[in-house]
């Protein structure tokens, strides 16, 4: 009798599916001996996509993005759940953890535009008042302390939807997407600054906002492959993914994030680096309706320490 399979649980869209196929075919590398499978699963985020999380406002339910799945982890329906790790809560359900954080993607931010601007300090001079599609209050955030003439709409949907809802709305002038799911999708920015892919509209460009503009949100490039506590089995497989500065940097990250009360949605953006031997965390808030910065270094083996001495810093 064949061997169960190793139950990958995921997402339907196509960047989730992206990951999980990463996930899969790493598991496929490494134990070539094991049967993997990937489940789709339909999530309450993929049903509101059309609705206003923002507006929302203290009543977003967390794991949005991440319930269903962890419910067939609970049940043993799945036996690993692959996610973006910025939608993974940073407190997980009594019997489920973090089991591994492969090597992280580009951290970055992009700014998609279709106009041939100039550039000025690493951003786009798109024309004073312009209008930008975010759902993101973090990057609303950012992008006004630099730009504080640009006004703010909402944009939903998948890359290729966007796209398209930029190039059909004259009112539009730019939106802000994630660089990881760019690549991952193979999206690409050309030499000459237009944005390169499938379904791309004619004449749309884009440029990878700097760090020092645009810090991303807790967790930004980075896949989480969450299991069940008590599988040891599964544990010790998803182990064999791990990176160590990814994970150390994302759990300063994750540990900031939760001192600070927040969740994906919130104003906040962190970014934690390995360098010289050390571990730097640069991170801003805009939760008391001002801007907050820190920028503090701590040692690489007490990342959640520094994630709380920053969110200490920032509320002081």
């Amino acid at each position: 009798m064949p061997e169960k399979p190793i139950i990958i649980a995921t997402r339907g869209s196509a960047l989730a599916l992206t990951q999980a196929n990463l996930i899969f075919n790493a598991c496929r590398k490494i134990f070539p001996r094991l049967a993997f499978e990937v489940k789709i699963i339909k999530t309450t985020g993929d049903k509101l996509q059309t609705a206003s999380l923002a507006k929302a406002g203290d009543s977003i339910p967390k794991g949005l993005f991440t319930k269903e799945l962890e419910i067939a982890l609970i049940k043993q329906k799945a036996d690993l759940a692959v996610h973006s790790l910025k939608d993974l809560p940073t407190e997980l359900p009594a019997g489920l953890k973090l089991g591994a954080t492969p090597k992280r993607e580009d951290v970055r931010d992009v700014l998609i535009y279709k106009v041939d601007a100039e550039f000025s300090g690493g951003v786009p001079q798109i024309r004073e008042g312009g209008l930008i599609g975010t759902s993101s209050t973090r990057r609303e955030a950012q992008m006004r302390a630099v730009r504080p003439d640009l006004r703010f709409d909402e944009i939903r949907g998948n890359v290729p939807t966007r796209l398209e809802k930029l190039a059909e709305n004259d009112e539009l002038d730019g939106t802000i997407l994630a660089a990881a799911g760019l690549n991952r999708l193979n999206f690409t920015i050309s030499g000459d600054g237009f944005l390169e892919g499938d379904a791309v509209p004619d004449g749309i460009r884009a440029i990878a906002l700097n760090t020092d503009i645009m810090l991303p949100c807790v967790g930004q490039g980075a896949i989480g492959v969450e299991i069940r506590e008590d599988d040891g089995r599964v544990e010790k497989i998803v182990d064999r993914l791990n990176h160590f500065n990814t994970i150390t940097c994302v759990t300063a990250e994750r540990s900031f994030l939760k001192s600070m009360g927040g969740g994906c949605q919130s104003p906040v953006g962190a970014y934690a680096l390995v360098e010289n031997g050390k571990l730097q965390m640069r991170a801003v808030s805009f939760l008391s309706g001002s801007i907050q910065r820190t920028d503090q270094v701590g040692e690489l083996r007490e990342p959640m320490a520094l994630g709380e001495l920053v969110a200490d810093q920032l509320r002081a």
